[in-house]
Parts: C-alpha cells; sequence; structure tokens
C-alpha cells in the first residue's frame, strides 16, 4: 500500500529572540548560527540512528556522518528552525511539523490618561505594541522513492544503497521545496494621542523579516523591512466658509481637520549562500512618502475632502532607476442617509 501525502502546513511560533540580531549583506549572526547548528542536528540523527561517530569511515571529509550531510533536509530544516527561533539546537525537534503554536500578541495601553498631568493635557493618549510570527512549510509531499535504510554502520553491516541519493544523503520520507519564517512588529512601538489645543501626533515604528529557505538550491532569502511614520493632525474648530454646495447661499459653520503624514520604508532582499562567503543584495528601495489631507463638512451629508499624496522610491541596486508619483485632488463625498 502506497501513501501519498501533500499539503501545505503553517502555524504561528515566535522568532523574537533573534528578532534584533545583526544581519546585513555582509554578515548575519542567526546565519552563522546556521550554518554551525548543521553539524550538532547531523550528530545527533546519527547518533539516534545508531551510527558508530568514532569510527572514522562512517565520517565524511568535512566532518558530517555519512547519510547525514551537510546539505541534507533532515540536517537543514531543524538547523535553520533553530538559528532563528534562538533555540539550543541540541534540543530542537527534528520533525518538521510542530503540534504547538505558540502566541503572538497586540497590545493597547492607555492607563497614562488616569495620571493628573496627562488628563490635563491631552483629550487621549495610547501606547501600542504588537507582534506576528508564523512559520509556513509552502508544500510539502510523500517521497515515493523513499526506500527504508539499513543502519548498519555500529556493526560495519553494508548500508542499503536504495536507501541513499545522490549526494550520499539518506532519503526523505517527506520531501519539502522551501520553508518560511515570518515575523512582524506591527508595530514595534506606536505612539498616538491627541492635545487639549487639537494638535494631534502619531508616531510609529514597523519591522519586519521574511526568511525562506529553498530545498531546491539550498539558498536562503532574506527580506528585511523597517519603516517609521510621523503623523500630524489639527482640527479649525467653527470654520465659517460662505458657499453654495450645501443649498441656498450661507455661511457654513464647520470643524476643518486637517493630517499629514511623513513616512520612511526601507526594504531590502538578501540572497544568503549557505557553502560560499557571497551574500547578494538583489532587490530593495527607500520609499519616502508624503501624505496629506483635509476634509470640510459642507452639511451633515455633503463633505468636501483635498488629498495630496507623494511617493519617492530609491532602489538598492543600480539597474533599477528610482521613480516618484504624485496624486492629487478634491473629492465631494455626499451621503444619502440620513
Amino acid at each position: 500500500l502506497i501513501t501519498n501525502a501533500f499539503g501545505n502546513f503553517n502555524i504561528s511560533t515566535a522568532l523574537i529572540k533573534t528578532a534584533f540580531s545583526s544581519s546585513d549583506q555582509n554578515q548575519s549572526a542567526p546565519f552563522d548560527d546556521f550554518r554551525a547548528n548543521r553539524l550538532i542536528i547531523a550528530n545527533r540523527l546519527a547518533t539516534r540512528a545508531g551510527i558508530d561517530l568514532n569510527n572514522p569511515a562512517n565520517v565524511d571529509p568535512e566532518g558530517y556522518p555519512l547519510g547525514f550531510g551537510k546539505n541534507s533536509q533532515r540536517v537543514l530544516l531543524p538547523a535553520f528552525l533553530s538559528a532563528y527561533q534562538g533555540s539550543n539546537p541540541d534540543k530542537v525537534s527534528t520533525s518538521a511539523f510542530r503540534d504547538v503554536p505558540i502566541p503572538n500578541w497586540t497590545i493597547k495601553y492607555t492607563g497614562l490618561m488616569k495620571i493628573p498631568w496627562f488628563k490635563k493635557t491631552f483629550r487621549r493618549f495610547s501606547v501600542q505594541h504588537g507582534y506576528r510570527s508564523r512559520y509556513t512549510i509552502n508544500q510539502f509531499r510523500t517521497n515515493l522513492d523513499y526506500e527504508d535504510p539499513d543502519f548498519g554502520f555500529a556493526a560495519d553491516a553494508p548500508q542499503n544503497q536504495d536507501a541513499v541519493d545522490q549526494a550520499g544523503n539518506f532519503k526523505n520520507e517527506v520531501l519539502y521545496s522551501n520553508i518560511n519564517l515570518e515575523e512582524q512588529f506591527s508595530p514595534l512601538v506606536r505612539l498616538d494621542f491627541e492635545m487639549k489645543n487639537s494638535i494631534k501626533v502619531l508616531a510609529e515604528i514597523k519591522t519586519d523579516r521574511l526568511l525562506s529557505l529553498s530545498f531546491d538550491n539550498n539558498l536562503m532569502t532574506e527580506i528585511q523591512g523597517r519603516e517609521y511614520t510621523l503623523g500630524l493632525g489639527y482640527r479649525i474648530k467653527d470654520l465659517r466658509i460662505r458657499s453654495q454646495l450645501a443649498g441656498a447661499k450661507q455661511v457654513i459653520i464647520s470643524d476643518l481637520n486637517m493630517r499629514a503624514d511623513i513616512s520612511v520604508r526601507d526594504n531590502k532582499t538578501i540572497i544568503r549562500y549557505l557553502d560560499l562567503e557571497n551574500n547578494q543584495v538583489t532587490a530593495g528601495q527607500t520609499i519616502w512618502g508624503l501624505k496629506y489631507t483635509a476634509d470640510y463638512a459642507f452639511s451633515k451629508n455633503l463633505t468636501a475632502i483635498f488629498y495630496f499624496d507623494y511617493t519617492f522610491s530609491d532602489f538598492a541596486i543600480s539597474t533599477s532607476f528610482p521613480q516618484t508619483s504624485l496624486r492629487s485632488g478634491i473629492t465631494l463625498r455626499y451621503n444619502f442617509g440620513n
């Protein structure tokens, strides 16, 4: 009976232990741990299989046990997860599937408004923090060429040659195309407040990263993102405008709400080679943005909105040209409801 199973898998996890580790196009501390963890995982798997690691005939020239080489899926997957989750490679599970989801969170704190000075100065004041992380296997399937290996190294018994692949590693029962680790601080920190004089301020920092390990070519792709936003708003109360938009010519008294957001986001895609000291930046850009909106209600049904949106992108690689986009206009919004 041949069982053929395939599908996708994802579960919440936590990468916060390595979230702030040094990592750029020149070097990466978690990636160095990933490389080093391979030998630890390989030795664990070999010991579990009963392979005598003290016998030099059972170890390849690079020090890895025969059948559990440095590019074996059985070795790479737990070594990768251990490095970026910040867990002990001697104890990390060697299974690809996890059973227990790790809680993520969103925290919003408004308790500062209970302090007399804050209550006197602000209409509202909040601090927010959020964290999201996910582990994903994009595609897995049963290996129909799998053969049960005859582990006989300790007794110097012959090995089942059908159980190994072209690289000399034991075949996996399940094949994986690639696995992803995704992390978002959304936001890392966010301050949002409005003062008694109608000035509104929003300050926010977001960070994110995506780590993708491909088993087809043993390359790891790391996408890093960081975004800063500063928003200012102000409400002019009871602004008088003489207009006919709301009916007969009359003086309209309403609030003018204005808001401006300045943001900068930096994205970078880095390809890391497991067995070569050759990291490459293949994509990325710095995006500067300015958004301004102003709205004025001519009546309870009719609102006029002016908007201005400016974006400038400077790419990280020389083959791409800077781009600028500009959008501006006026929108009239009419509500047919009561």
